[in-house]
């Protein structure tokens, strides 16, 4: 099974990277790995190179319903407790509407798709800044 980049068809294209960090590169793929595995629908990754100084990357992807954000917030802190040292810090689990996962180079949101829509982070962190141009 490939990434979540080639995940379902529901899936949204992912955001690559500028560039490819040393440290970050290989715990975004574990993941983006992870959140295909979980059947995590539209995955999008965000470089925040430039744009803040909290993470290397953002990820948000989203759930069916509150049971499957919780289920797959579970997994994939689980994966990066084995994975890693320091496993990572999570943020609304109890609720399972918006799941923060901090994993220090990178930080997952998984959401149920009402509340994706409604904070709609992607448009936040990708908009375009007005100095810098797109190309196309």
């Amino acid at each position: 099974m490939g990434t979540s980049r080639e995940g379902a068809s529901k899936s949204a294209p992912v955001t690559e990277p500028a560039r490819v960090k040393s440290g970050s590169a290989p715990l975004l793929g574990l993941i983006l790995e992870t959140l295909d595995e979980a059947k995590a629908l539209e995955t999008v990754s965000i470089d925040l190179a430039g744009k803040s100084s909290i993470a290397d990357y953002m990820v948000v992807a989203s759930g069916t319903s509150n049971r499957h954000v919780g289920a797959i917030a579970d997994q994939l802190v689980k994966k990066l407790k084995k994975a890693t040292d320091y496993g990572a810090r999570v943020e609304g689990l109890p609720h399972c509407d918006w799941v923060l996962i901090d994993a220090g180079d990178v930080i997952a949101h998984v959401f149920r798709p009402e509340v994706r829509e409604f904070y709609n982070l992607e448009k936040m962190w990708l908009a375009d800044r007005p100095d810098e141009r797109v190309a196309i």
